[in-house]
């Protein structure tokens, strides 16, 4: 009953933030106009744009992995790059609506963040794996979004300046937020700690994509360079490949 509540609670969580993102978008527009204006392009506000869309690689880089056909991963990719946290809410709310009440009571997280294992999947993960290739790519842009905040800190000074927060840095924000929320709610389900879940939590909500980065490339080196990639998705308990086709094998 517990993961079923969970289930329900996390599908009513992101339905109600995609809303909330949808209306912010809604009222600044009518507000300040549309974004695509070169006075809004301050430099902490490109500072901003690129931690967001670091974040976007990473949940691309999910969605990638869970659509069964280049066709709609492609589609849900263009949305996430140009709707974002409401693509991502709807996104998440869509793999839940997709739960049997058998995942649901079993491990809904589990099924949402896995996709359904079969024989041709399984056999080519096992022959060729994308592990160090991930693990330049997030050092790569976690060193990347560093640099870009030492520079912008040493060029424009402190972000927490009432000047800043335009009508759009707002709206950016609050897409940008969203986003974190969902890697959170990822970053609980795989820490067996409270106080590490929260330690990163609160990492991510101060320094955004680069915890995502190291966080990622951290999980990357739990696993070897011959690991399917998926495994960094789940529990370290759970990773193997027995219990994911037991798993999917009973949903089925």
């Amino acid at each position: 009953m517990g993961k079923i509540s969970l289930a329900i609670g996390l599908r009513t969580l992101f339905a109600v933030l995609g809303a909330l993102m949808v209306a912010t978008l809604v009222y600044t527009i009518f507000k300040d106009g549309l974004p695509f204006r070169k006075d809004l392009l301050t430099p902490w506000m490109v500072a901003t744009l690129i931690d967001f869309y670091i974040n976007v690689v990473a949940l691309a880089v999910w969605v990638a992995y869970k659509e069964s056909n280049w066709i709609s991963s492609t589609i849900w990719i263009i949305l996430l790059l140009c709707l974002g946290s409401i693509t991502t809410s709807a996104y998440i709310v869509v793999q839940f609506l997709k739960l049997s009440s058998q995942e649901s009571s079993q491990d809904p997280m589990y099924y949402v963040l896995l996709k359904h294992a079969n024989k041709n999947s399984t056999e080519q993960k096992r022959k060729y794996s994308l592990v160090v290739t991930l693990r330049i790519l997030f050092i790569t842009l976690g060193s990347f979004m560093f640099g870009t905040l030492v520079y912008t800190l040493v060029t424009d000074g402190s972000p927490f300046r009432k000047e800043l927060l335009t009508p759009w840095m707002t709206a950016t924000l609050v897409d940008f937020y969203i986003n974190v929320v969902a890697l959170a709610v990822w970053v609980a389900y795989k820490e067996f700690s409270w106080i590490r879940a929260v330690a990163w939590i609160v990492l991510l909500i101060c320094f955004g994509s680069i915890t995502t980065c190291l966080y990622i490339v951290w999980q990357l080196f739990q696993i070897t360079a011959q690991d399917p990639v998926y495994l960094i998705l789940v529990h370290r308990s759970d990773r193997t490949e027995n219990k994911y086709k037991t798993l999917s094998d009973e949903a089925t």
